[in-house]
């Protein structure tokens, strides 16, 4: 069944891979074409929902951000959930080693920026921006090249990217955040802890976690908090036992009926949002920018550096091992793909330099987060096909040798 499940999972992020691919590149098509303005007037118009007492009214880029996103992030913290108990991280060395792997690739990237701005007198508020991870875009470009290598190195991936945004959104809230409603934020903690008593009884129907997970979210969005991080933390309290009156495990039967919406409407709904990146007013001049070389050489350089590095230490230390099967260049490959950061990080930037949308700084940091992005994305993209011909090889010569 876990394998089954695990096969499911694989050929339906293949297939959306491509549609978010196209979902992206038509963003960016549409943000620098005579359209653009319809199409950034649309992500900034208000839509306004009410349910009785409960009334939110958000942008459109906000509900797919805040809406949309957070069943991403149930699904993503689901499966996590399922592989730490059932699955490939059910070894306490196997988990240990995204989670060092996912501090290295926070470390290391800031550590790259702030050497290079020191070196050329940049901006050190910047820091932040490579440390993020975009799991959408890394787990679509794993799945278009990676088809041939374990699936344990796309667990590893998603382990280490939930880490990865997670230290990334708590680095939000701790720097950025201002104006927590400690009401709200109470009850969510109380009803998270409610919902975690509550699941050990077999019985409880599908309903039940819809609306809570419904509830909680709502009170996230009241708190000004991020809702991808409690999105998680309830996708922890889901049970993942059979239940006695059907014998289906509730946080299965939920991978299994939400992947689908996420792979081909959400995911691509989210790229479309934030894929759109006007060039305008990008000159030549501000491509070798300290602000922009920072956050490139963070994306791409201090990424590889540090998860691979981290990747390493655990295995040499025996404290983590390599993720089942994989070889080290896999690593090597997934760890290039760590340096897409893309949304996230022009999400951080946004942050870390306020500003008009089209300031110096803001300039800077999109051609920044996009050169050290692409470059991530590409050569991962390169690596991991390189290493899956590998692969297809020696399985197609091994008849021969066995008749040897």
């Amino acid at each position: 069944m876990a394998r089954k499940l695990t096969l499911e999972f694989l050929k339906t992020e293949a297939g959306s891979g491509t549609v978010l691919g196209f979902a992206a590149l038509f963003a960016l098509i549409i943000a620098n074409s005579p359209w653009s303005k319809d199409y950034f007037g649309w992500l900034k118009s208000e839509h306004v929902v009410q349910l009785g007492p409960v009334l939110l009214e958000l942008t459109v880029s906000e509900w797919i951000k805040e809406g949309l996103m957070a069943i991403f992030f149930l699904v993503v913290g689901l499966e996590i959930k399922y592989e730490i108990l059932r699955g490939e991280l059910s070894d306490p060395r196997k988990l240990a080693t995204p989670v060092l792997a996912a501090v290295g690739g926070m470390v290391a990237p800031a550590l790259v920026y702030l050497a290079v701005s020191g070196l050329l007198s940049g901006p050190h508020a910047g820091w932040p921006i490579p440390l993020a991870t975009d799991i959408a875009f890394a787990l679509a470009i794993f799945a278009m090249v990676a088809r041939n290598l374990p699936s344990s190195l796309r667990v590893f991936l998603l382990t280490l990217a939930i880490v990865d945004d997670l230290g990334a959104i708590a680095l939000i809230a701790v720097l950025f955040s201002s104006g927590v409603q400690i009401g709200p934020l109470l009850w969510v903690v109380g009803l998270l802890a409610a919902g975690a008593l509550v699941a050990q009884w077999k019985k409880i129907p599908a309903p039940f976690w819809v609306l809570g997970f419904g509830l909680i979210w709502y009170l996230t969005v009241q708190a000004g908090l991020s809702t991808s991080l409690t999105a998680v933390a309830f996708a922890a309290i889901v049970p993942v036992k059979d239940r006695r009156s059907d014998g289906q495990s509730p946080l299965q039967e939920a991978m299994h009926d939400l992947h689908p919406y996420v792979a081909y409407l959400v995911l691509p709904l989210f790229a479309f949002a934030k894929a759109g990146v006007s060039f305008a007013g990008l000159s030549l001049d501000q491509a070798f920018a300290p602000l922009v070389i920072g956050i490139a050489l963070g994306l791409f350089v201090g990424k590889q550096i540090g998860v691979l590095g981290a990747a390493t230490l655990a295995s040499t230390l025996k404290i983590g091992r390599r993720p089942t099967g994989s070889t080290w260049l896999e690593l090597y490959g997934v760890s290039l793909l760590c340096g897409v950061g893309f949304t996230m990080s022009l999400f951080i930037g946004i942050l870390a330099f306020p500003g008009a949308i089209d300031s110096p700084e803001q300039v800077e940091v999109k051609i920044g987060v996009l050169a050290g992005s692409m470059l991530s994305a590409i050569t991962g993209a390169m690596v991991l096909g390189i290493a899956a011909n590998r692969r297809k090889k020696l399985a197609a010569s091994a008849p021969e040798n066995r008749k040897n």
